[in-house]
């Protein structure tokens, strides 16, 4: 870097080259306040904190098992149960807090109606959980 010289050539020519001695002047600035002020964020207070568990404890419904097979037999968790019954177990289940789940289960060569049927009832008895059961397809 020149500012000036000796020689005569009696150019007026802008300077070409950047001044970075503000640059290195304020990173060094920089870097003394970093390695002043790092240490004083790491600074904690060490004190023994009392441990409870406070987890609340969660009320998981039970599952019900609705099973439907081919003939049109109607099992409530692996039980026969007839057709009549089924709309006040559904209502049964749907006053309870909180509602249980209600798996459905039906065999493949059941027809679609037996099924619709079943989600109607639980539908009108007010069952908010209505999930379907089914076998992972065999490899």
């Amino acid at each position: 870097m020149a500012f000036g010289g000796f020689d005569n050539t009696g150019s007026n020519a802008p300077m070409s080259e950047i001044n970075t001695t503000p640059l290195v002047d304020v990173m060094l600035v920089l870097l003394i306040i970093f390695m002043i002020t790092a240490p004083l964020l790491t600074h904690s207070v060490k004190i023994d904190l009392p441990t409870a568990s406070s987890a609340p404890t969660v009320e998981t419904p039970d599952a019900i098992t609705l099973s439907l097979d081919a003939a049109g037999a109607l099992y409530w968790n692996n039980e026969p149960m007839p057709k009549e019954a089924l709309a006040p177990r559904m209502a049964d289940i749907a006053a309870q807090d909180p509602q249980p789940e209600l798996h459905l289960r039906a065999d493949k060569e059941t027809r679609y109606e037996a099924i619709a049927e079943l989600m109607a009832a639980a539908r009108v008895a007010g069952v908010q959980k209505l999930g379907f059961v089914t076998l992972p397809a065999a490899q």
